[in-house]
């Protein structure tokens, strides 16, 4: 089993480095911080009393990885779930914020486990969890994976601006699908043709 922190310094391979694409919500970000994360924590590394696209430029990787363990593994709980999922809701939640674990009891809610779906990791969502690992102990990793690939497809239907990041201009898988599909068994990746077709309508 993987520690938190070569996790976390596989999320920060995967994120990149410093990008400011005018179609991410997330504005200048650097190693997968953005620029609003590092205002909320206060992050001023050039310290003229404002935190601006030039400090996100000046995030280093170490930081990057320490932000993501405290603030995006320890601070919402992810610790409190089977040690199966922590790999796969650390890095949704780095992508996708409190939706990670929204994510993860709508799933429980599917399973017919009862949990209210708040992006809240408490006692009800970590008792969910363990059930959930307990009755399907080789299949809730593949389901979550596919429910992340699933919320992304759907983010695209419903944001133009965004399919580029779930679809490549050739047609192929984009980065969103080929993230969510790293955590799912190949025998439950989507073929091409599936891809081309769930994404047809986009045009």
């Amino acid at each position: 089993m993987q520690s938190v922190r070569e996790i976390a310094e596989e999320i920060v391979t995967r994120e990149g480095g410093f990008v400011n694409d005018p179609d991410d919500p997330g504005g200048p970000t650097n190693h997968g911080v953005t620029i609003h994360t590092m205002r909320r924590l206060g992050l001023d590394l050039s310290g003229d009393g404002q935190v601006t696209v030039e400090d996100v430029r000046g995030l280093t990787r170490a930081q990057a990885v320490d932000i993501f363990i405290e603030h995006y593994f320890k601070a919402p709980g992810i610790g409190h779930l089977p040690p199966a999922l922590h790999a796969t809701v650390f890095d949704m939640h780095v992508n996708a914020g409190a939706n990670a674990v929204r994510i993860l009891q709508r799933l429980f809610r599917q399973m017919r486990i009862d949990c209210a779906v708040d992006g809240i990791i408490g006692p009800e969502t970590i008792a969910a969890a363990q059930t959930a690992m307990a009755s399907a102990p080789d299949h809730l990793v593949d389901a979550y994976g596919i429910a992340r690939r699933n919320y992304y497809y759907e983010l695209a239907d419903r944001r133009v601006a965004s399919r580029k990041y779930a679809q490549r201009r050739d047609g192929g898988k984009g980065g969103w699908i080929v993230r969510a599909e790293a955590f799912i068994s190949p025998r439950f990746h989507l073929t091409d043709a599936q891809h081309r077709a769930r994404t047809a309508q986009w045009g």
